[in-house]
């Protein structure tokens, strides 16, 4: 064989495909190959040059190149710059600052709070800053001042949507202007248009609130960072009528654009600088005076009156701002009346402590349901926290006590069927399964809400079914889950634990009211144990119930809350009345365990005091929002809430606080950017967590909806896009590729063609 295949190579004609070619032939198309070898071998050459300098021009700016109006490079940037990464190659977007003097005066149980907003433009461009900032859920926001120059202009209070067009316009025509827009009760956002290149407006805003009192101290809270929300994906609804059926798509959270904003990653640092200062004139003689969530410097003015700031006299916006003040043994009156005089009406507020209780000889067996957020917003210190808090109350329990455990995160485990007996077996397997709980993914809230509400036995009154949510809140669809607990409550009552350094007050608290118990906060560690003690007393004590006022038979007045509350040791009632003349005496009745409770208040001894007026008119809309999961008419109750918000001067839902400047100061021919302020993540929060593991739930929950609700939500309001972390970690709009760079492409594939075409054409015709 080997001789044959040498004899076969040296043959002067190759054969292929069973065509035979000629040894010039051969030659032929030897020089063809290598002509169009070198063609390609060419134009590879080229487009190998043409991506370098493509990826060059990506990673960075020629340096005698300038960056669009607003943008600047790198080597541009000052010190302490917070540079945003922008699709214009090599150029970045100065983030607007700011920063925050806040300054609070008590007055008994009254706190004033003025917030002046310092709003940076560190660009060369014209910017529209768009800042989301928290305030106490019980606000009444009524003030908003905007500095320009040495004089401040005075916001007005209008209706939502003639606000926004007022601020629209004065936008469009250059003029300065804010807009101030309440998201949630507890979550307010501000817009500041046309401000100037490296300039700072200032705006200040106002605020009236009731302080909290409970377990014999005045507590104050003062929001400093809006914590990141889940939203869960809208859902589709099969609705059957006798003509057919119809999908409909059901989204919880219609607003959920307006709740993102851009939050920092902690390792860049921390930015927002807040200065806070409280004046307290407490009307008793003050006790301890601390913070749990601050280092603070305490100077006493006298018996009844004290300035608290911070230790450093800037700190960042990552944490609230937590301050507790105690009054001296017997020093507490059991009543307070404040009155103020506004228009032909006088408003009152009365704080009336109940009297003290002792423990239940013999406790009441309790059905005890505890639900354990344990969402990514409650990995690090949050879920210590919850899982401590968790330990203990399970220690509580007696063998004539029944209790289950829920988890939950985008997912949910009930840790047995039904409810079981708390033997030390059961709680023993229950503090395992606690002690193995980990943090991470989405807070669908829902189903474990509705787990826990689900009573098995719903006529059994041997014992009090008590549900304990452990959360941080950190969800956006509060009106959903408020219509749930109103809805299935039932005989349950639930009780709320806030945990972590930021928690959804609003959610919190509302969630409480709704179920008919209240709610307690645990913003670290060493609050664990103290705050948890409080709880159990609440759960352990008598509940006082059935409460009912009495006015005088000539006193036409309308007072808020209605109906009052059930009340928990240690917590005051808290009413508020309107009325032409506050005067005669004031019959306050209820049950306490099976016995009656009676006081009776003197309402000219009331004093003058500021801000009841607010406080009035922030109940009743409190109040009124309240009775939407109660079936009452939707426009009706929108209607009386319009009415009260703008006859009292404050910010709601349907109100906002717009102050706009006469003159214009951006030119005419001079573009504006809008650009949201960055935020910290909150303090204990791991950011990984949060933006890592959400975004692909959303994602699978979107990958699951069929084809004919995906059709309905392109034209409904889109979840947000998942989370991609970048250099800052924010996440920021995208405009269009360097049109330069577009320009280039074309020119170069127009040439590749033109030389492909003339080597057609030339070996064509040969």
């Amino acid at each position: 064989m080997a001789p044959q295949s040498k004899r076969q190579m040296s043959l002067p004609v190759e054969f292929f495909e069973g065509t035979k070619v000629r040894r010039s032939t051969t030659k032929a198309i030897a020089r063809e190959l290598r002509a169009t070898m070198d063609i390609r071998i060419l134009i590879a050459v080229i487009t190998a040059l043409f991506f370098i300098f493509a990826l060059g021009a990506a990673r960075a700016q020629p340096s005698g190149s300038s960056c669009d109006a607003g943008l600047m490079r790198r080597d541009d940037a000052g010190t302490g710059t917070l540079l945003l990464k922008t699709s214009t190659p090599g150029c970045y977007l100065a983030a607007p600052r700011v920063s925050a003097d806040i300054s609070v005066k008590v007055s008994g149980p009254v706190a004033r709070t003025k917030v002046t907003q310092r709003f940076e433009n560190p660009a060369d461009g014209w910017v529209e800053g768009v800042y989301l900032f928290p305030l106490p859920e019980a606000a009444a926001v009524d003030t908003l001042k905007m500095k320009i120059g040495s004089h401040f202009i005075e916001g007005e209070i209008k209706e939502r949507g003639q606000a926004r067009q007022i601020y629209e316009a004065a936008k469009a025509e250059g003029k300065k202007a804010s807009l101030v827009e309440q998201e949630r009760p507890n979550v307010f956002t501000n817009q500041v248009a046309n401000i100037g290149p490296h300039e700072t407006v200032i705006v200040q805003i106002e605020y009236q609130e009731s302080l909290r009192f409970d377990q014999g101290k005045y507590r104050l809270r003062v929001p400093l960072v809006v914590a990141p929300r889940y939203s869960p994906a809208p859902t589709m609804n099969l609705v059957r009528y006798r003509e057919g059926e119809e999908v409909s798509v059901f989204n919880p959270v219609p607003d959920r654009d307006r709740l993102d904003a851009p939050v920092l990653r902690p390792e860049m640092g921390k930015i927002n600088p807040v200065s806070l200062e409280v004046e307290i004139e407490a009307g008793f003689a003050l006790g301890q005076i601390e913070s749990a969530s601050h280092e603070i410097v305490v100077k006493r003015n006298g018996d009844s009156s004290a300035s608290v700031a911070l230790k450093d006299a800037e700190t960042a916006s990552d944490k609230d701002f937590t301050l507790e003040f105690a009054p001296l043994p017997g020093s507490m009156p059991s009543v307070s009346l404040l009155k103020e005089k506004s228009g032909n009406s006088e408003y009152l507020l009365a704080l009336v402590m109940p009297p003290s209780t002792e423990a239940r000889a013999q406790a009441r067996p309790r059905e005890a349901i505890f639900v354990l957020d344990n969402s990514g917003s409650m990995a690090g210190e949050s879920i210590k926290q919850a899982k401590a808090s968790l330990t203990l109350a399970l220690d509580r329990l007696t063998p004539a006590d029944k209790f289950n455990v829920i988890r939950f995160d985008d997912t949910m485990t009930k840790l047995f069927r039904n409810p079981v007996v708390a033997t030390p077996e059961n709680v023993s397997y229950a503090k395992s399964f606690v002690d193995r709980i980990e943090a991470g993914g989405g807070t669908e809230m829902l189903p474990a809400l509705l787990a826990a509400l689900a009573d098995p036995t719903p006529e059994d009154r041997t014992r009090l079914r008590q549900v304990i949510f452990l959360t941080d809140g950190g969800v956006s669809n509060e009106a959903q889950l408020f219509s749930v607990i109103d809805e299935k409550l039932g005989r349950s009552r639930l009780f709320t634990v806030g945990i972590g350094s930021a928690p959804n007050a609003y959610f919190m608290s509302g969630a409480a009211r709704a179920g008919r118990g209240t709610y307690t906060y645990v913003g670290s560690a060493d609050q664990v144990a103290p705050r948890m003690a409080e709880l159990f007393q609440k759960l352990e004590r008598p509940v006082m119930t059935d409460l009912a006022a009495r006015w005088p038979n000539a006193l036409a007045g309308e007072a808020w809350p209605d109906p009052l509350p059930d009340l928990y040791a240690g917590e005051p009632i808290l009413i508020t009345l309107k009325a032409p003349k506050i005067a005669g005496e004031l019959v306050l009745t209820g049950n306490l365990e099976g016995r009656p409770f009676e006081t009776t208040l003197n309402l000219s001894r009331a004093r003058d005091a500021a801000g009841i007026e607010k406080l009035w008119a922030r109940n009743k809309i409190a109040s009124l929002d309240e009775s939407r999961v109660e079936g009452v008419d939707a426009g009706q109750i929108d209607h009386a809430v319009l009415d009260v918000a703008l006859s009292h001067h404050l910010a709601s839902r349907l109100t906002s606080l717009v102050a706009v400047d006469v003159t214009p100061s951006r030119p005419a021919d001079a573009k504006l950017a809008t650009r949201k302020v960055p935020l910290n993540l909150p303090d204990g929060w791991v950011y990984d967590k949060v933006f890592g593991e959400t975004a692909p739930v959303r994602e699978q929950h979107a990958a699951i909806v069929p084809a004919v609700l995906l059709t309905q939500l392109a034209v409904s309001d889109a979840p947000p896009a998942a989370v991609e972390p970048q250099d800052a970690g924010l996440v920021l709009p995208q405009g269009g590729t360097d049109s330069r760079l577009m320009m280039f492409a074309g020119f170069f594939l127009l040439f590749v063609a033109g030389l492909l075409m003339l080597y057609e054409q030339k070996h064509g015709s040969a």
